[in-house]
């Protein structure tokens, strides 16, 4: 993916609408950068409003980058471009602007706080399910161990054995049908062994 993000960059440098760019967030300035936007794994895309960034979760080909960057980078309707807003996303950014900062705070901690209680949820649920696999899985593994060792094996090597009688019957019975006349009467006195 770095060619196909370098590229990008590249066709983005000096673009004064949209800002292109990577952090190295294993470095002591990138590390915290990427502490605060929640950047969990490598590589992380994150877009949008610097304030309100979100994961981007498309394709990582420089195609599919350059199209999601055609269609979503650039300005977006907010508080510092409420002209590219509709009526109803202004009245919504007058009333949050009409707020105290206490009351802003407070409402953005509430909403964090359900982001983190889904968060804790989601985990609570995959580790339950996870749990629910591993059992499921112990328990297959030795239901398997326990029909092999019901005598599949011998079953099986009974089975082999009869197929490879049958065809050691089928060859000597083939043989006899395509033998040399002499073989199938008797040598002797030419009489059919019959």
């Amino acid at each position: 993916m770095k060619p196909a993000w370098d590229q990008l960059i590249e066709a983005y440098q000096g673009n004064p609408a949209s800002l292109v760019a990577d952090v190295d967030c294993t470095t002591d300035g990138g590390k915290t950068l990427c502490e605060e936007l929640g950047v969990g794994g490598y590589p992380t895309i994150k877009y949008g409003d610097p304030n309100d960034l979100q994961d981007y979760e498309g394709g990582r080909d420089f195609d599919s980058l350059k199209t999601f960057a055609e269609e979503n980078l650039g300005p977006k309707c907010g508080p510092t471009n409420l002209e590219l807003c509709d009526e109803a996303k202004k009245a919504e950014i007058a009333k949050l602007q009409a707020m105290t900062d206490a009351e802003l705070e407070a409402a953005v901690a509430e909403k964090n706080g359900q982001i983190e209680k889904l968060e804790a949820d989601f985990k609570e649920q995959v580790e339950g399910l996870q749990k629910q696999y591993s059992e499921a899985n112990a328990k297959k593994d030795k239901d398997l161990e326990d029909v092999k060792n019901s005598g599949l094996g011998l079953m099986k090597s009974c089975i082999a054995k009869k197929q490879q009688e049958e065809k050691e019957e089928m060859a000597r019975l083939r043989a006899m049908l395509y033998a040399e006349p002499a073989a199938v009467y008797g040598a002797d006195d030419g009489k059919p062994l019959r």
